[in-house]
């Protein structure tokens, strides 16, 4: 039986905005009920305007959990967020993408016009692939559209001639709405967000939720529920949660000590 829910406290917990708010809000809130449920830690999902904005929000510690990759940067790593899980997904890649149909095939060509990203805290559709925009000297405008699918609504409108893109949410836009992309570059390969856990929250509270999140694979109501969510951003049916530590996420670190200064 699961154990009841406590009165107090209740946990914010604040994953990335790498969709609309809507489009968030319904893949988290019944994965947020579930785990809340099983273990007995009560969990509030907290979610700002745009991806920094939620970033935000974790640096300005009014959040608790935290599903995302913005806090392995130097400046970060003393705040003391600690990974305990990850999805099994496949590597996620920075990419340039253009429409499918798009005249540009290379990144040079997209010298003196607008490039459409995310928002500055975007490590894997902003930093990985402005970096590379900044390496091969493209001289290019950068316009953020607060989270993904408005960098993407903007490329498919005509607003911008390419965007810096995670590719899962490329791949996952690309199902969702029926759009093809072209691919300028890619980068290596990088984990998945990583759910976070503040170093206010107790070890208890702490562990608890990190099992109930990697226990949803062995339970048919979890893998339904993950299944399901996964529906409305376009992941498999097998993507679950997986144990992870911060030796996962040494290749962000990596990226980090050779990154252009505005992006550090």
């Amino acid at each position: 039986m699961a154990p009841s829910l406590r009165a107090e406290p209740e946990y914010h917990f604040s994953p990335v905005n790498q969709s609309s708010i809507a489009t968030v809000a319904a893949y988290w809130n019944p994965i947020v009920g579930y785990v809340s449920q099983k273990s007995g830690v009560k969990l509030s999902l907290k979610i700002g305007r745009t991806s920094a904005d939620t970033t935000a929000y974790v640096l300005a510690q009014e959040v608790d959990f935290a599903f995302t990759n913005h806090l392995f940067s130097p400046e970060r790593d003393p705040l003391g967020w600690k990974v305990l899980a990850r999805r099994n997904t496949p590597p996620l890649h920075g990419q340039i993408v253009v429409p499918a149909d798009s005249p540009i095939n290379d990144l040079a060509q997209l010298k003196g016009l607008d490039v459409g990203f995310p928002g500055p805290e975007a490590f894997i559709a902003y930093k990985t692939t402005y970096a590379e925009i900044l390496r091969r000297k493209v001289d290019v405008k950068v316009v953020f559209g607060g989270n993904m699918d408005g960098a993407f609504a903007q490329l498919f409108s005509g607003k911008v001639a390419a965007v810096g893109a995670n590719s899962q949410l490329v791949e996952g836009y690309a199902k969702r709405e029926g759009k093809r992309f072209k691919v300028l570059w890619s980068s290596e390969g990088f984990h998945d967000l990583a759910l976070m856990v503040s170093s206010r929250v107790p070890e208890k509270e702490a562990q608890a939720v990190a099992k109930a999140f990697v226990d949803m694979a062995k339970d048919p109501v979890g893998r339904e529920v993950l299944a399901s969510s996964g529906k409305v951003i376009g992941l498999a049916a097998d993507v679950v949660f997986v144990p992870a530590d911060a030796g996962d996420y040494a290749s962000y670190r990596r990226f980090f000590q050779s990154a252009p200064p505005q992006l550090r």
